[in-house]
């Protein structure tokens, strides 16, 4: 993994901004600590920062040019069928000068174009430009693993890896008030937008070209294979069968590597398995997991041992107390270069800090519940899809429910906020639903003159939930689009680079994730089981103690911080009644209600609110009011 960017110019004004090449790419040297590398050619300039995982050698240094001299690439990711495909292209007569996945990718593109694209397998983003043309082409993963964001103005198209790239070349700030508001729903802002106007992401499974003569053109090249009406689909004993198959090779593909690699072991389902089917391929494999000193209630860390003991694993527990969470804080706070408040961005962080001491390279469990239906909310929906007397109680306690208090933190507390949520899902139309359940602020109104975006917020919204339908995979589509590739991807994917770590994802294989599509919702998901399929496929290499484990999440314990370290920034800074006055962004009573609630006896999802309002403040003053 790596970092990339460049710049194309499209006038004698555009080109004096080419030197900035080495300054922007700089930006990203967490990603690539292992070498920096540019190129320049009359209106093009590329950058990239190394992170060394296959072929470490000088050879396979970026930007990489073929021996042509006509294209260029800068590439972040791996691509895992490269042996075979550097086998086709050998039989074409191709010689290769290195070892690695970088050449194999540029002369694919060579020969075949953008059809190169649906022979990879692989994370990835990459730039390749061609001088004769002058044309630049940039394409994404096909579920968003990798990231890519870009400007353009008349000057000059900008392109880089993190949002932080473009910054350092200089982009006008315009917050994007839309995706402000929907950021305060969601808690992180879904592609193509991002927190400017100016600024789009790449969207997963697409690809981008830019010519000075015909100008920039966005084109889709994957879309995840599903059907409303299924109709000719595997027997489930034989389904089990293939997806073990599907995993079994996708897992193999991804343990190539030049460098130490290991597994995430959190002790959930998804990480266990990857870990038993890493564990048949290679000798010694080292799993990390993190235990949690003072949360014992999300402390998993005695299922992830009973699975390293099973297969005989060199684990690893780095057990935390809040006071190391809380420490992390800054460091998370500070590398984040768009508002993002997953709160479980310090977990991972502190777990990939500690995990890149011993490996450079680890495997994850990530896609797995997107995929086979895994979240609390998936069962929620199908209960509610399907009705019953106990959706009706839980409807009619309703009143009672929004009376009593809710807490993450508690069992108790997080039963009568789930219920209650459930309670208020299950009157509401199935996108209304799903929109609710995926977000925070049920109530809105945070922004000043929301009135003047409601359209365009509307339309946001309907496009995000234009794939929901009556058949229950529709969910599980939208979460791959939305939650997936905007939350999940991003979190892993910054957090681990932030600490150069590499983290591969064999859930998110395109041919297992279409296979998955293929096959009925009660597969995956029925009135006693999630994952269904995925967990009987792999029941023996699972310790019984795990297959009927509810979902444990981790929740950072935000509400004790509020009260107590944080206090003082909620309070006095970041969300001062001052402060808010003198930025002129936000509703000075909606801020003020939200702090009251935040505070009392029932803060409900307040909590989870307010971490968005302090990152999003803590962004402000670094990057906007500075």
């Amino acid at each position: 993994m790596c970092g990339i960017s460049g710049i194309i110019a499209f006038d004698e004004k555009g080109k004096q901004q080419l030197s900035k090449i080495l300054s922007i790419t700089n930006s990203l040297s967490k990603r690539g600590p292992d070498g920096v590398g540019t190129f320049t050619h009359r209106h093009a300039a590329l950058g990239h920062r190394r992170l060394s995982v296959i072929d470490t050698s000088e050879a396979a240094a970026q930007p990489f040019t073929d021996s042509s001299g006509q294209f260029t690439i800068v590439f972040n990711g791996e691509i895992f069928n490269y042996l075979s495909l550097r086998k086709q292209l050998e039989e074409k007569g191709v010689n290769f000068k290195s070892n690695g996945d970088t050449e194999v990718l540029l002369y694919l593109f060579i020969l075949e174009g953008k059809e190169c694209l649906q022979k990879l397998d692989g994370e990835f983003a990459f730039a390749i430009y061609d001088n004769q043309k002058e044309e630049l082409f940039l394409a994404r993963d096909r579920y968003g693993i990798k990231p890519l964001y870009y400007y353009k103005d008349e000057n000059n198209f900008v392109f880089g890896s993190e949002l932080k790239t473009l910054m350092a070349f200089g982009i006008p700030k315009s917050i994007d008030l839309v995706s402000l508001e929907i950021y305060f729903h969601l808690n992180y802002i879904p592609s193509p937008f991002s927190i400017f106007k100016n600024v789009l992401k790449l969207k997963a499974g697409n690809f981008l070209t830019v010519n000075l003569k015909r100008g920039i053109s966005t084109k889709i090249y994957y879309t995840i294979s599903y059907s409303e009406n299924l109709t000719d689909f595997l027997d489930y004993k034989s389904a089990q069968k293939q997806l073990r198959s599907l995993l079994e090779s996708s897992v193999q593909q991804r343990m190539i590597a030049d460098v130490p690699l290991g597994t995430f072991l959190s002790g959930g389902i998804d990480s266990s398995i990857i870990t038993a089917i890493a564990a048949r391929h290679t000798q010694h494999l080292s799993t990390f997991s993190i235990g949690y000193k003072d949360e014992p209630l999300f402390d998993e860390t005695y299922y992830a041992q009973l699975v390293a003991k099973k297969h005989n694993t060199n684990h690893t527990v780095f057990s935390l107390t809040n006071q190391d969470l809380f420490a992390n804080l800054h460091h998370v706070l500070d590398y984040i270069d768009e508002p993002f408040a997953d709160s479980s961005a310090l977990a991972v962080n502190i777990l990939s800090m500690h995990t890149r001491k011993h490996v450079t390279v680890a495997l994850s469990g990530d896609g797995a519940d997107e995929i086979f239906a895994g979240y609390n909310k998936h069962a929620a929906e199908l209960k509610a899809r399907n009705g019953g007397k106990l959706v009706n109680m839980i409807q009619m306690a309703k009143p009672i429910l929004n009376q009593l208090p809710k807490s993450r933190n508690t069992k108790l507390g997080n039963k009568i906020r789930q219920m209650s949520k459930f309670a208020e899902g299950v009157g509401l139309t199935k996108k209304e639903r799903y929109w609710r359940w995926a977000g925070f602020n049920k109530e809105g109104g945070l922004l000043l003159n929301s009135e003047k975006f409601l359209s365009d917020f509307e339309n946001r919204k309907n496009d995000i939930l234009k794939n929901i339908n009556s058949d229950y995979n529709s969910v599980l589509l939208t979460d791959m689009h939305l939650v997936l590739e905007n939350d999940m991807l991003v979190k892993v994917d910054r957090m681990s680079m932030s600490q150069s770590l590499e983290v591969r994802v064999p859930f998110l294989d395109n041919k297992l994730v279409d296979f998955a599509f293929s096959l009925p919702s009660d597969y995956k998901v029925d009135n006693r089981n999630r994952k269904k399929i995925l967990k009987e496929a792999f029941q023996n290499d699972l310790p019984e103690e795990l297959m009927n484990r509810g979902k444990q999440g981790f929740e950072v314990p935000l509400l004790k911080w509020f009260q107590t370290d944080l206090k003082s920034m909620i309070t006095d800074e970041l969300l001062s009644e001052q402060f808010i006055i003198e930025q002129n962004l936000f509703s000075v009573e909606a801020v003020k209600n939200l702090k009251s609630l935040l505070f009392s006896k029932n803060p409900d999802d307040a909590v989870a609110q307010v971490w968005a309002l302090i990152v999003f403040q803590y962004w402000w003053k670094k990057n906007i009011s500075e």
